[in-house]
């Protein structure tokens, strides 16, 4: 298995990242504890974006005063891919949290954006980034985008959010 794995933290408007190591990983609160441990203690939002074999990625986001919220790009990885199982199973729950939210107001969805579903069937929740450049209609464009490298989304995403300098550091760009 090949993959990338970085934690992100931000303080103010400054980030920070580092490469991460998930080899012992075995869930997603041992994920969350290795990047918290790779963070600085007074960062505001935490994120850890990892990408597998250049097929699929996950982002997860912790902020300091909230529970961690799971974005995963295809959710058939859930049944190829050990991290994909560790990442896809928090995402579905978070997914069918967020489509019974969509069920409550679907009459007030009328002025907002449509949002198309990628065949991939990403999964989790597509808002996590919404408040740092990448609103949800974007980020499942991008993932239906024919031709796009999960590596390419995520630098897409940093860029969005004023991260990409970090980012790109750490993969060598």
């Amino acid at each position: 298995m090949s993959y990338f794995a970085a934690a992100l933290s931000r303080s103010g408007s400054a980030w920070k990242g580092e490469e991460l190591e998930l080899v012992d990983v075995e869930d997603l609160d041992s994920a969350i504890e290795a990047m918290r441990a790779a963070v600085s203690d007074d960062a505001e939002t935490s994120l850890l974006l990892f990408e597998e074999n250049d097929e699929w990625f996950a982002i997860v986001r912790a902020d300091e005063d909230g529970d961690p919220r799971i974005f995963v790009s295809d959710g058939r990885v859930i049944e190829t891919s050990a991290m994909g199982a560790v990442f896809g199973e928090a995402a579905t729950v978070e997914d069918e949290i967020d489509d019974d939210a969509d069920d409550e107001d679907s009459d007030d969805d009328e002025d907002e954006e449509e949002v198309t579903r990628a065949a991939g069937d990403p999964i989790g929740g597509i808002d996590l980034l919404s408040d740092l450049g990448m609103p949800c209609s974007k980020l499942l464009a991008l993932c239906a985008e024919e031709g796009q490298l999960p590596g390419d989304i995520l630098s897409a995403v940093c860029e969005a959010a004023g991260c990409s300098d970090a980012y790109e550091a750490m993969r060598g760009a």
